[in-house]
């Protein structure tokens, strides 16, 4: 490994937690990133952050000086520009390949939240049990970002915004492209929640699902070069070898196919089914 990348990307839409981060907290994320480095032994460190964030650059700039082995790149706005695949790709030029890691770049990507997390363990001898979390949405009454502990229950983060304006017509825990609903607002605050949206019906318009029209709208906007019809159609006939044979595990999941399509197909949610169920017949097998 001869390099450490901090994501500081955030693309996803309403999130902005990880930005609160880096305001406030600059030095610790530096001072994490350096005992990362020393741990790896990483020659270098680089923090990826996208230029919709001018005061978020300023304050890492500040935050380097000094440290010749460090550095920024400002990246473009676009999505999914915080997945590690293309992160990797945007800032250091190479490609992950197919089935692979990070690692096999020489590269380790690492979040703002664990890099501060490493600097908070070693500096001041304290776990990790709380994380900043996102409350927005056009349901929440006062949106806002929460340092929270983890087992806090969803509804109460809810209630110190204010509570809801009504009925929201979808809770999502995380980012609107990739966060799973939320079904118990009894549930507890985890280390990977980024947010809570409580979105409104005007940001969450559902509409029927159609048959495919065969316009490649969803192989256009993938990322990872795949064909998120096929995958999508395989996957959800449980045909997981012929999803298989099209890399349906390259898939990161990042919800473009399903929101760039114009039939409304739920073809991540069918993709992320043909992944379990291929992962679950290679264990069978394997066992067998």
């Amino acid at each position: 490994v001869d390099t450490i990348l901090i994501n500081a990307a955030e693309c996803e839409p309403y999130l902005t937690c990880d930005h609160r981060l880096v305001l406030e907290q600059a030095p610790e994320l530096v001072g994490g990133l350096l005992a990362i480095m020393k741990a790896t032994g990483a020659s270098q460190g680089i923090i990826g952050i996208e230029a919709n964030k001018p005061d978020a650059i300023l304050r890492m700039q500040e935050a380097i000086k000094g440290y010749d082995q460090l550095s920024i790149v400002v990246l473009k706005v676009r999505y999914p520009q915080g997945a590690e695949k293309q992160l990797i790709r945007a800032v250091l030029g190479k490609e992950v390949p197919s089935g692979g890691l990070p690692h096999d770049t020489g590269c380790v990507v690492n979040n703002v939240h664990t890099a501060i997390a490493v600097y908070e363990a070693l500096a001041k001898g304290k776990p990790s049990y709380e994380r900043v979390v996102t409350i927005s949405g056009g349901s929440v009454v006062d949106p806002r970002n929460l340092l929270v502990r983890v087992g806090t229950p969803i509804q109460t983060l809810l209630d110190f915004c204010g509570g809801l304006l009504g009925q929201p017509a979808a809770l999502v825990g995380g980012g609107p492209m990739t966060g799973p609903p939320v079904l118990d607002l009894l549930g507890p605050v985890v280390k990977n929640l980024s947010g809570v949206l409580a979105l409104s019906q005007e940001e969450a318009a559902f509409d029927e699902n159609r048959p495919c029209i065969r316009c490649a709208r969803c192989v256009d906007v993938c990322p990872m070069g795949l064909t998120p019809n096929l995958l999508g159609e395989y996957s959800d006939k449980g045909l997981y070898e012929k999803a298989d044979k099209l890399n349906v595990r390259d898939c990161i999941e990042c919800g473009l196919c399903s929101f760039a399509c114009p039939s409304k197909r739920a073809l991540v949610t069918w993709i992320k089914k043909g992944k379990a169920g291929l992962a679950a017949q290679r264990a069978k097998e394997k066992v067998s």
